[in-house]
């Protein structure tokens, strides 16, 4: 079950994924800005995964309690969640604002 948020956030964090390699259109697209953007996208993806499982293994686990009571089980699904999307999102943000700094002076 920890990779359950990472299968919920699969879609979003691709539409991340395609709006960070895609955008912006004006700085140069050579072979160097290419691989530093492949590598960053791999980076951010393990970051996530990483984040999920460290996210599943710090929530609680639900304590039995009887039917008709809140148990907090929700948690073990939404830190992870937020985990993986906290880790993927500031990788990326990182990794434009150092593109943007390492291409706009060539």
């Amino acid at each position: 079950m920890p990779y359950l948020a990472l299968l919920l956030f699969a879609p979003w964090l691709l539409i991340l994924g395609w709006a960070y390699a895609s955008y912006p259109k004006s700085l140069p697209r050579v072979a160097a800005r290419r691989l530093f953007d492949a590598l960053a996208l791999l980076l951010a993806a393990s970051a996530s995964v990483a984040g999920a499982l460290y996210g599943f293994q710090r929530a609680a686990p639900p304590a039995a309690v009887p039917p008709g009571h809140a148990s907090g089980a929700i948690w073990q699904q939404v830190l992870p969640a937020l985990a993986a999307y906290g880790a993927y999102a500031a990788l990326l943000v990182l990794a434009l604002l150092l593109r943007r700094w390492i291409w706009r002076r060539a």
